[in-house]
């Protein structure tokens, strides 16, 4: 058993307090390699703004669970050299079973999601709380989901949202005990989050998705006043990393995102983590593509994943102090 403590990192729960009260959202951040790790914890540092570093199952897998371990307790010794200390948090994201997400308690995670969102209502509660149990005893802290994002990422796969039920908050949160709640209002996973034929164009011809479901999360505010609400799927797929993809040899025809400017109003209110992953991939892959085909000779991958850090760094700098509201919270 380790303990995060032991490495350095906190878990939510002052975090999210924090950010109800201040009208912001922690950015939960996915990672599976160090090059990822150091943009994440060095454009955090340079803002100031907290962070959850968020390992999918899969992320697991790819980097191996014992090296995930010593990367975490790397990163809160990386901030420090780099001059100011920030709270880190270590994240499961979507586990799908209690012993997923007990083997990451017991291995330095701070913070766990349990999702049972894809069960029945009642099967759902009872997984939740179980974890929840076992994570309470060494304080780490728990998110459940109610309701299902569309989309595809990693191991998470749905055809069609399932809208949070608010009536059904209430029941959940205290039957579960869980300290944070998912909930899906029209975010959802993946690069390719809507079609063209859902989208408007604007004054610019930009397709323009259909706004996010802010009556339902109102509705659940009203429930569960200040109870910290998580957003999944909240990539905002910048167009000009698709263009610089596909003008380099890629294949990201219609992928559509999540306008900031709906991100930045979720995050005032209780809306206090927003998970952002495929908009990093988008930034990471731009840059790489970009140098080789510009010097299809380089073969260091210093030489690519260089400049992929650099503008992964240059992307979650701005999310933290344009969308997110987080940069000075740290």
């Amino acid at each position: 058993m380790v303990s995060y403590k032991e490495l350095g990192l906190v878990n939510s729960k002052d975090l999210f307090r924090k950010a109800v009260d201040g009208g912001y959202a922690i950015p939960a951040f996915n990672f599976n390699n160090m090059e990822q790790l150091q943009a994440i914890v060095s454009a955090c540092v340079a803002t100031k703004s907290p962070v959850i570093l968020q390992v999918s199952s899969g992320a697991r897998n790819y980097a191996n669970q014992t090296l995930l371990r010593y990367m975490a307790q790397g990163a809160v010794q990386y901030a420090k050299e780099l001059g100011y200390e920030i709270p880190i948090v270590l994240h499961l994201d979507h586990g799908d079973s209690f012993e997923l997400c007990k083997d990451c308690i017991e291995s330095g995670f701070s913070s766990v999601m349990i999702d049972g969102s894809h069960l029945p209502y009642e099967e759902n509660i009872a997984l939740t709380k179980k974890v929840v149990e076992y994570a309470h005893q060494y304080d780490v802290t728990v998110e459940g989901e109610l309701g299902v994002l569309a989309g595809i990422e990693d191991e998470v796969q749905a055809e069609h949202h399932t809208y949070t039920e608010p009536d059904e908050v209430v029941d959940f949160v205290s039957r579960t005990g869980v300290d944070s709640l998912a909930i899906s209002i029209g975010t959802s996973h993946g690069a390719f989050k809507f079609t063209p034929e859902q989208c408007t164009r604007n004054e610019e011809g930009v397709l323009v998705p259909p706004p996010l479901r802010f009556d339902i999360l109102e509705e659940i505010e009203k429930r569960i006043p200040g109870f910290p609400i998580v957003l999944h799927g909240s990539s905002s797929v910048p167009q000009q990393y698709v263009k610089i993809i596909n003008e380099n040899g890629g294949k990201l025809n219609d992928s559509i995102g999540i306008p900031e400017d709906q991100l930045r109003k979720a995050a005032k209110s209780a809306v206090c983590k927003i998970n952002i992953d495929s908009d990093g991939r988008l930034a990471m892959t731009a840059a790489v593509r970009e140098v080789l085909a510009k010097k299809p000779a380089e073969f260091d991958p210093r030489k690519y994943l260089g400049p992929a850090r650099e503008e992964l760094k240059k992307l979650y700098m701005h999310k933290t102090e344009e969308v997110l509201g987080s940069a000075g919270k740290a």
